[in-house]
């Protein structure tokens, strides 16, 4: 199927739906304190107060041979219930689709709580998102630093006129740039903060040049989220860091960035046991070594390890390489990102 072209009728739920909205909203966020990942005053309250159905005005939901699309302006009130409550639910939600595959969703919310609370914002930070989305993580973003300084950037025009109209709607008004995220937004840099929400196969080398002192990038990197810090050395400025403990799936990084260093998991992996095959930490490692090391060597670094948990691994970019590493940079166990 193409790709669905939203139209911008303005949506005003009754009072019936606002009320479920509220109290879905209500329920979302005091699930996520549960669960600790909004222990943050500040990200809570965006939470609470940022109304998620204004972003996704449509959503869609798989089927037996294809998706089934729930909206806001479904003449069916027991569909329009559904979307709404399923707006609230604390899952990732396809909304954008293009000849059956996802090209564009809206996170898991507790997902973007903890990967909003690791970006360790403060008080007066810019902060660009690479990948706009609904606007949503832009509007929870804007709610907590103030629109001017918020950026966020997508290769899609379609996208970022969805989410200006989506932040608008919501009272909210970023800097919405339509651009290769890949190269970075220069002409409103430097920030404080760059978070991507698409997952990257290398981390492009013009951010740091975009990024103050002391800046941090978090982003999503094959199934996991790295948490880079900005600093400088005797050979330039660089970046560093290790991956979260959680796993993390997202759609790709479109654009002029780095391509994949080489062939996908999938391709690489026959012959090797069923234990490896069905062992997500294991793929995790495997595709960080990608064009570097051997699948079946691979293997038999990850077992003689431990197999280590993905906390072990690490990044650092600098100003003419980058590589992942296994607990120490400088160690024995590092494997170069960009190879070719």
């Amino acid at each position: 199927m193409g790709v669905h072209r939203e139209h911008h009728e303005e949506y005003e739920p009754g009072d019936e739906e606002e009320a479920v909205a509220v109290e879905a909203r209500t329920a979302m966020v005091r699930g996520m304190v549960a669960e600790g990942v909004l222990d943050d005053p500040a990200w809570r309250a965006a939470f609470e107060e940022v109304p998620r159905h204004l972003f996704v005005p449509y959503y869609f939901v798989s089927r037996l041979g294809g998706h089934d699309r729930l909206w806001g302006g479904d003449p069916d009130p027991v569909r329009r219930l559904r979307w709404l409550r399923g707006v609230y639910t604390d899952g990732a939600l396809a909304t954008r689709v293009r000849d059956g595959e996802l090209i564009s969703s809206s996170s898991q919310p507790s997902l973007m709580a903890g990967m909003l609370a690791e970006l360790d914002v403060r008080d007066g930070h810019t902060v660009l998102e690479i990948g706009a989305g609904t606007g949503y993580n832009a509007g929870l973003l804007s709610h907590r630093l103030g629109d001017d300084r918020v950026t966020t950037i997508d290769l899609d025009p379609e996208i970022t006129e969805s989410a200006r109209t989506h932040l608008a709607a919501a009272g909210y008004r970023p800097s919405v740039v339509t651009g290769d995220g890949a190269l970075g937004c220069p002409r409103r840099a430097p920030f404080d903060r760059i978070i991507a929400t698409c997952t990257l196969p290398a981390v492009p080398s013009g951010w740091l040049a975009q990024c103050a002192d002391g800046a941090r990038i978090l982003s999503p990197f094959s199934t996991g989220l790295i948490a880079l810090d900005v600093g400088e050395s005797a050979h330039g400025r660089y970046a560093e860091g290790h991956f979260l403990h959680t796993s993390a799936f997202f759609v790709p990084l479109r654009g002029g960035g780095p391509e994949d260093p080489g062939l996908p998991v999938l391709q690489r992996i026959g012959g090797l046991p069923r234990r490896a095959l069905e062992n997500d930490l294991f793929r995790f490692m495997l595709s960080l070594t990608t064009g570097s090391l051997d699948p079946h060597e691979a293997l038999s670094l990850w077992e003689r390890e431990g197999r280590p948990q993905r906390e072990r691994f690490g990044i650092t970019v600098g100003p003419d390489r980058q590589w992942a590493w296994l607990d120490d940079p400088a160690g024995p166990y590092s494997w170069s990102l960009n190879p070719r």
